[in-house]
């Protein structure tokens, strides 16, 4: 009885002293949090791209405004801390955020598996899917996607997208060209040198309504999937924590409708950045 009370006894402590160590390893790793870092430097540094409407743009004075815009404001006030906005380049977002040259990127960025092997995402703020702006003259005869399965048909999108992701997945045999900007890739459409623009649906939408009337023709049922989400470094669960409580917050006590309504079913903005 002695000794199975000192083997108890032992357990106990052996018990006691792991849990000691995972919780200062736990304590350690928060330390080491961006969470953190943002805090002590009293800043929020958020990348992206201008240029992908109605998420993020430059308006006529020179400002950066859109959705992600707003929500970034929003979350830089429940910090507490100033909000830094950090224009970079597409192709070379996901190192720069690797490299730490900001804190997350709030880009309209579409959750892929190849860039989550990369960064880790926050659960999704708002579901897009690829659709279609097609010349005028295919009216009837380009439905779907699969229509434009064929060598003969020139299709493009824009260069590291979910977009040509999709074109070079779902269309293999169509004629492809890739641009480095949206409106570069729809307005070859709308020239005549091009058959079709495939890109998210709040982008066409937008498009669609500035300088597609009378020449564009929109296909607008999503052919693919696709949850737009921040990321950010792996390795960091206490920034994931607060960032996916964040979004279930805001989308529970008004301010996401109020963003939403402005910029996804609200077209006011657009005079401001034309």
């Amino acid at each position: 009885m002695k000794r199975l009370v000192k083997a108890m006894a032992l357990l106990s402590v052996l018990m006691f002293i792991c849990s000691a160590q995972v919780l200062a390893a736990d304590i350690e790793l928060a330390k080491k949090s961006t969470l953190e870092q943002i805090l002590k430097s009293g800043k929020l540094r958020v990348g992206f791209e201008s240029g992908y409407m109605p998420f993020e743009m430059t308006d006529k004075k020179g400002n950066f405004v859109g959705f992600d815009m707003d929500v970034a404001k929003k979350m830089a006030k429940a910090m507490g801390v100033k909000l830094v906005l950090v224009n970079t380049a597409w192709d070379g977002i996901i190192p720069a955020l690797v490299t730490k040259k900001f804190d997350i990127i709030m880009s309209g960025m579409t959750i892929t598996q190849e860039r989550n092997l990369k960064i880790n995402f926050a659960n999704p703020y708002i579901i897009v899917g690829q659709t279609i702006l097609i010349a005028k003259k295919h009216e009837g005869v380009v439905k779907s996607y699969k229509d434009l399965n064929n060598p003969k048909y020139i299709v493009t999108s824009k260069l590291g997208t979910t977009g040509e992701q999709s074109v070079k997945r779902m269309i293999p045999k169509c004629t492809y060209k890739s641009f480095e900007t949206e409106p570069e890739a729809a307005l070859e459409v709308v020239n005549g040198k091009a058959d079709a623009f495939v890109y998210d649906l709040p982008y066409n939408v937008v498009f669609m309504a500035q300088q597609g009337k009378g020449k564009l023709v929109f296909l607008d049922k999503p052919f693919t999937f696709e949850p737009l989400a921040w990321a950010i470094n792996k390795g960091d669960p206490d920034f994931l924590n607060w960032l996916n409580n964040f979004i279930y917050q805001i989308k529970n006590d008004g301010r996401y409708d109020q963003i939403y309504n402005k910029w996804i079913k609200g077209t006011d903005w657009i005079k401001r950045v034309q």
